[in-house]
């Protein structure tokens, strides 16, 4: 037993670690190790290009780590890896090189002998130089996707907390606003019912004279409520509750709906019925005095006599409203009429005939009304320039309001419409317009 464990000894160190054969002209290197001369000259060659020779036994054995243990300028570590898993699973040596083709690690004699003869390859260094430097370029590209992903969070941060802050903001200002509507719309509702209890106790007042009075055997019908004034009580508010919140023009939709009331936010004057002694605003909302005959061409459509213009929109049916303004100085008519009205002669002029009615304001700031040919002196006087229509087509009423403050109700005429109705408008002398629009309440 002792002589077959010497010649296994004595068979192993006379054993290349390359060729796994016996020593064919063998040398030992300064690290104590010995090859056959051709082996290790061709793992030497191939380490030409590293600048350095390495023993491919070198850290693997006891005594070239003896040599190494001995010099006090050599600190020795663990290994990082077994040497089990440094050497081939076929020829049992060292992994050396780095075959590119099939990315793997093999030793001298696969890359002389084996399946990766004739295949690039690559000593372990060179490899893993280039793999390291191909780590270090992922890891740049990673850390600058990073500072870019850390970059977007940030500004999405700052995004997040300014939409925070506008959304706070707008918050307290609309919360702000409701409340302030709020109050004005109780105030409104407030002044819309105050009118409807005077109406009502008004119409009380009345029934209880007529009780007392001896003359009168029998008590009058009830009269119906002036819906015409209670409507644009609550439009004149509601309006001027929507002007305030914004400049911009916009026709509230909820005033609509009470009383069914169609706001004619959207009327326009027609210039083929314009006297051609008066000017029409490129919006076609205002018609003004002028002592120059204008171009417009002669049609059947224009009115001759007198100064006036009917709007292109007429109503047929339901409860409409709607505004004007005029000057201070000069004569002018507001009213409404048939598009069959004459349009020459002084049988024109609304007011004059019964195809129309108007509310007339002359100069000493007087009102009247007029309707085939007749006319009433009302006992109010102007106090304002601004006056609200209100028309209830199946009821036959036509209301006039002056939009002062208190809202002050004019006039209604009574009568039975049997043709579309167009807004009317009369002026007589210089300096006098009158502008027409759905509602030109002011704050």
């Amino acid at each position: 037993l002792f002589s077959e464990m010497a010649s296994v000894d004595l068979r192993d160190e006379l054993t290349c670690s390359i060729c796994l054969n016996m020593y064919m002209d063998p040398v030992t290197l300064t690290c104590g190790h010995s090859f056959c001369r051709t082996c290790i000259g061709d793992v030497l060659d191939t380490q030409d290009g590293s600048g350095a020779y390495k023993c491919p036994e070198s850290s693997l054995c006891d005594k070239h780590l003896k040599k190494h243990s001995k010099s006090e300028e050599h600190v020795l570590t663990e290994p990082t890896t077994s040497l089990e898993n440094r050497k081939c699973s076929v020829h049992k040596k060292v992994l050396e090189y780095y075959c590119c083709e099939d990315t793997t690690c093999i030793c001298v004699s696969c890359r002389l002998d084996g399946e990766h003869r004739g295949h690039k390859v690559e000593t372990l260094n060179e490899a893993s130089e280039k793999k390291k430097e191909t780590l270090r370029n992922i890891l740049q590209n990673l850390t600058s996707q990073r500072e870019k992903a850390k970059e977007k969070v940030q500004n999405l941060e700052k995004l997040r907390r300014q939409v925070q802050g506008k959304a706070a903001g707008v918050t307290e200002r609309v919360t702000a606003l409701i409340r302030d509507i709020r109050k004005q719309l109780e105030a409104l509702e407030k002044r819309v019912l105050s009118e409807i209890s005077r109406q009502e106790e008004a119409d009380y007042c009345d029934a209880e004279e007529d009780t007392e009075r001896p003359d009168i055997k029998e008590v009058h019908d009830v009269r119906a409520l002036d819906v015409g004034l209670i409507s644009v009580t609550f439009h004149a508010g509601l309006t001027g509750i929507v002007t305030r919140i914004s400049r911009r023009r916009q026709v509230p939709e909820a005033s609509d709906m009470l009383l069914d009331v169609n706001t004619a936010s959207n009327m326009l004057l027609d210039v083929n019925t314009a006297s051609n002694y008066v000017s029409v605003s490129e919006d076609l909302k205002t018609v003004f005095w002028t002592g120059i005959k204008q171009s417009r061409p002669e049609t059947p459509e224009r009115f001759q006599y007198y100064r006036q213009v009917l709007s292109s929109s007429s109503f047929s049916s339901g409860r409409h409203y709607w505004e004007v303004e005029g000057s201070e100085s000069g004569w002018w008519i507001v009213g409404m009429a048939y598009n069959s009205i004459e349009r020459g002669g002084e049988q024109s002029l609304i007011g004059n005939n019964k195809k129309s009615w108007g509310l007339w304001r002359n100069a000493n700031n007087q009102y009247y009304v007029r309707h085939d040919s007749n006319i009433i002196q009302l006992p109010q006087t102007s106090s304002c320039q601004r006056l609200g229509i209100f028309l209830d087509y199946e009821a036959g009423r036509l209301s006039f309001y002056e939009l002062c403050d208190p809202i002050r109700h004019l006039h209604t005429f009574t009568a039975v419409f049997t043709e579309p109705l167009h807004a009317g408008l009369w002026i007589s002398e210089k300096n006098t317009w009158l502008r027409i629009g759905g509602n030109l309440l002011r704050p």
